[in-house]
C-alpha cells in the first residue's frame, strides 16, 4: 500500500520554536468572538491579486487569507492538510493522489472541484503569466509534474516523471501560491478581475496605495485538524480583515499605541521595549526569512572572486546582526537556518572579518577605487540600515561604496531583472533548505534573478530534492555551503527573528517561523 496522510493522522508535532506570549492549546480562558474588523499595517501595497503571480512577501500575507494550496506548512514545519483533506503517495513515489475538502466552496458559491484544480495548475503554466515557480515543476530544477488527472470530483492525481523528496514542500511553497481559483476570477476576455478562493476571507476592496480589505467568507468549511501554520482548520471570526497601507514605520507604531491598528509584524527588534512599554504585545519566534546581500557576478568588476572575497573580509556580519536584532540572533551566511534539522556548525565556514585581508585582496584585483552602488530602499528598515552598515565597512578598507537609495518597487524589478551591482536584500521564509537554494542557484540568462551560476552547484541542488534520507541531504546541503563560501555569489547575514506587535483586544494571535501574518482562529474583543 502506499503512504497515507490524512487530516486526522497522529497529533502535531510539538513546534520546535520558542514563541513570547504563547498560550498552549487548551488554556485560553477566553471563548472566541465573532464580529469587529481588524486592521494590520502593511507596510508597502501588494503587488497583484493574483494569487503568486507578480508577488511579495505582503502580497502572499494578504493572498494566503482569500486562497488556499493543496497542502501547507504547519507551524513545525511538517505538511499538512489544506483545501485537500489527505493525500496518498505510491509505493514508486511517483503518484500523488488528493481528496479534496468536503465541503469545500469557491466565494462564489460552486462546490469545488478536481476540475478547477487542474484548470488552475495548468492555467500558471501559460507563458504569458510568467510565472516564476514553473522551473520548479517542469523538470528544470530535476522535479517534473509529467500529469493531472481528474478521476473524479473530489480526486486530483498528480503524476511525476520521477520521485521527488520535495513535491509536497513545492506544492506547500508560500512564496509559489498554488492557490485553487474558480475561472470566474477571469473576465470574458481571459484577462484576469480578482481572486475567487476558498480561503476563509473573500476580497472585498483593494484601493490601491491605501488598503485591502477582506470579508469573512460565512460558507467556509474548515478541517477538522486544528490550525496550525496554514493548515488546519483556518476560522474566521472577524467580519472583515483591513490591511492598511502605512508606509512610514513610526507612523505605525502611533497608530498601534492609539488603538487604531491592531497587528504590526514585522517590527525592529530596536522597537520592543517601546512597544511594550505603550501596551503592546510582542510575538516572536525563531525566523526563517534570509537577509542577505546580492551580488551581481557578472558585473565587470564584481565578476573577480578576488574582490567579492575582499567584500566579504570586509564585512562583520556577527556586528551587522547584532546590531540589527538587538542579540536576538547569530550571524549566518548559509541558506541553511540555525532552526533547521540540517543545521551544523559548518554552515557558519566563511570568509572571516579581517580588514587586511580585504585590502590586501583589492589591491591584488587591482582595484583603484572604482565606484561600487549598493541598492537599497526606506521601505523595509532592516535593508536600508544593512544598506548604511555595510557602505561604512567598506569604505574602512578603501572601497567607493556608494547607496543607491530607491523605492523598493523599483529595486525589486531589479532585482528580478539582475540590474544591480549590490543590493541589501532579504528573501522571505523558504521552509525547505532546498527552496532556498533552489531560487539562488540557476543560470541568469534564463532567470536574472538567480544570484549563483554553477554547474557543480545545480547538481547539489538536484540531489538534495531526491532523497529523502537528512543525513544524506545534511551532506548535500555541506557540499553547496562549501562552494558557495568558495565561490561567494551572495553575502548571508542573518534570519530575521520574527517580531509581531499586537494591540490589547487582538486575542489568540500567533507569531511562526513562515513569518505571515494569519487572522484566521483571531478574534477581537469589543
Amino acid at each position: 500500500m502506499g503512504l497515507k496522510r490524512t487530516a486526522m493522522a497522529a497529533a502535531l508535532a510539538a513546534t520546535a520554536f520558542a514563541s513570547a506570549g504563547f498560550t498552549p492549546a487548551g488554556a485560553a480562558a477566553e471563548e472566541p468572538r465573532q464580529g469587529g474588523t481588524i486592521t494590520v499595517a502593511l507596510n508597502a501595497d501588494i503587488r497583484s491579486s493574483d494569487p503568486g503571480i507578480d508577488r511579495d512577501a505582503n502580497t502572499d500575507t494578504v493572498m494566503h487569507h482569500i486562497t488556499e494550496t493543496l497542502v501547507a506548512y504547519r507551524n513545525d514545519l511538517s505538511i499538512g492538510p489544506a483545501l485537500s483533506e489527505s493525500w496518498t503517495i505510491s509505493n514508486d513515489g511517483r503518484t500523488y493522489t488528493f481528496t479534496l475538502r468536503e465541503g469545500a466552496t469557491f466565494h462564489n458559491g460552486e462546490p469545488v472541484t478536481s476540475a478547477e484544480v487542474k484548470w488552475s495548475w495548468e492555467r500558471r503554466f501559460d507563458p504569458a503569466l510568467a510565472w516564476p515557480c514553473v522551473p520548479y515543476f517542469d523538470g528544470s530544477a530535476g522535479l517534473e509534474v509529467v500529469a493531472v488527472e481528474t478521476p473524479d470530483p473530489r480526486t486530483v492525481v498528480f503524476r511525476l516523471a520521477e520521485p521527488n523528496a520535495l513535491f509536497l514542500a513545492q506544492l506547500a511553497n508560500i512564496q509559489c501560491n498554488i492557490a485553487v481559483i474558480h475561472p470566474d476570477s477571469l473576465n470574458s476576455d481571459g484577462s484576469w478581475d480578482r481572486p475567487v478562493g476558498t480561503g476563509p476571507f473573500m476580497l472585498k476592496e483593494w484601493r490601491k496605495g491605501q488598503f485591502v480589505l477582506l470579508e469573512r467568507f460565512d460558507d467556509y468549511v474548515p478541517l477538522d485538524e486544528p490550525k496550525s501554520g496554514y493548515a488546519g482548520a483556518r476560522i474566521a471570526y472577524a467580519d472583515q480583515v483591513r490591511f492598511l497601507i502605512v508606509p512610514d514605520t513610526s507612523v505605525a507604531e502611533a497608530a498601534l499605541y492609539a488603538g487604531e491598528i491592531d497587528l504590526l509584524p514585522g517590527l525592529s527588534a530596536q522597537r520592543m521595549a517601546e512597544a511594550e512599554k505603550n501596551g503592546a504585545t510582542i510575538k516572536t519566534v525563531s525566523g526563517l526569512a534570509w537577509t542577505a546581500i546580492l551580488v551581481q557576478t557578472e558585473d565587470p568588476l564584481l565578476s573577480d572572486v578576488r574582490l567579492r572575497r575582499a567584500i566579504a573580509h570586509a564585512l562583520d556580519i556577527g556586528q551587522i546582526a547584532a546590531v540589527r536584532t538587538n542579540s536576538l540572533v547569530e550571524a549566518n551566511p548559509s541558506a541553511v537556518p540555525q532552526n533547521s534539522a540540517f543545521f551544523g556548525e559548518s554552515f557558519l565556514a566563511w570568509p572571516e572579518y579581517d580588514p587586511a585581508k580585504a585590502q590586501a585582496l583589492l589591491a591584488e584585483a587591482g582595484y583603484t577605487g572604482e565606484p561600487i552602488r549598493i541598492q537599497t530602499n526606506t521601505r523595509y528598515e532592516g535593508m536600508y540600515q544593512n544598506a548604511i552598515i555595510m557602505q561604512a565597512m567598506l569604505a574602512s578598507v578603501g572601497i567607493n561604496a556608494q547607496l543607491e537609495v530607491l523605492d523598493w518597487a523599483t529595486q525589486l524589478d531589479n532585482y528580478l531583472t539582475g540590474k544591480f551591482q549590490i543590493q541589501s536584500f532579504g528573501y522571505s521564509a523558504r521552509l525547505d533548505p532546498s527552496l532556498l537554494y533552489g531560487i539562488l542557484i540557476g543560470d541568469k540568462s534564463e532567470d536574472p534573478s538567480v544570484q549563483w551560476e554553477d554547474p557543480e552547484a545545480l547538481d547539489l541542488l538536484a540531489q538534495s530534492t531526491q532523497t529523502t534520507d537528512t543525513a544524506e541531504r545534511e551532506r548535500i546541503f555541506e557540499a553547496l555551503h562549501a562552494r558557495m563560501a568558495e565561490q561567494i555569489p551572495i553575502y548571508g547575514l542573518y534570519y530575521e527573528p520574527v517580531i509581531d506587535a499586537t494591540g490589547p483586544k487582538l486575542k489568540s494571535y500567533e507569531a511562526w517561523p513562515g513569518d505571515k501574518a494569519r487572522l484566521w482562529g483571531v478574534w477581537k474583543a469589543e
